[in-house]
């Protein structure tokens, strides 16, 4: 018999201990993915919204880190339209000490303080650094059209 990879383990134990606002379903068909849902910050454009994030756990975590996609559409600087995320932890800051509790506190951080050290999504960071009030504006109207489920 098989036995259980530490990262399922690790996603079970949001059931016992979980995280205000995401809730993480493993997929049917393949121990290695998993279904995100994550609540919307409050006091930011996405509070109220409902975004779905899919997480890919590779073949050698922990020592690399996991794939993380935006699947609900959001105006963000640091997600690009592809749903990519630009985060540290998720590329040369990853650690092994790192859990998938952790990388989901840091994009629900990223929500809330956005960085504008735009890697991949220059457009919006652009906006949000020369006007930061017409970008909370149409990152809210994305929130309540893509993120009301």
């Amino acid at each position: 018999m098989a036995s259980t990879p530490g990262f399922y383990m690790e996603t079970q134990s949001f059931k016992e201990d979980p995280i205000a606002g995401i809730y993480i379903e493993p997929s049917a068909t393949n121990n290695h993915h998993f279904y995100v849902k994550m609540a919307g910050p409050s006091e930011t454009p996405y509070e109220g919204g409902l975004f779905n994030i899919e997480l890919f756990i590779p073949n050698d975590y922990p020592m690399a880190p996991p794939k993380v996609l935006f699947r609900t559409k959001i105006f963000h600087p640091n997600i690009d339209s592809l749903g990519r995320i630009d985060l540290g932890i998720l590329r040369d800051k990853w650690s092994p000490a790192f859990l998938i509790k952790t990388v989901l506190l840091a994009i629900k951080q990223l929500l809330q303080e956005p960085t504008y050290d735009c890697r991949l999504n220059h457009e919006y960071c652009n906006l949000w650094e020369a006007d930061p009030s017409a970008a909370f504006k149409k990152a809210r109207e994305w929130t309540e059209t893509y993120a009301n489920e």
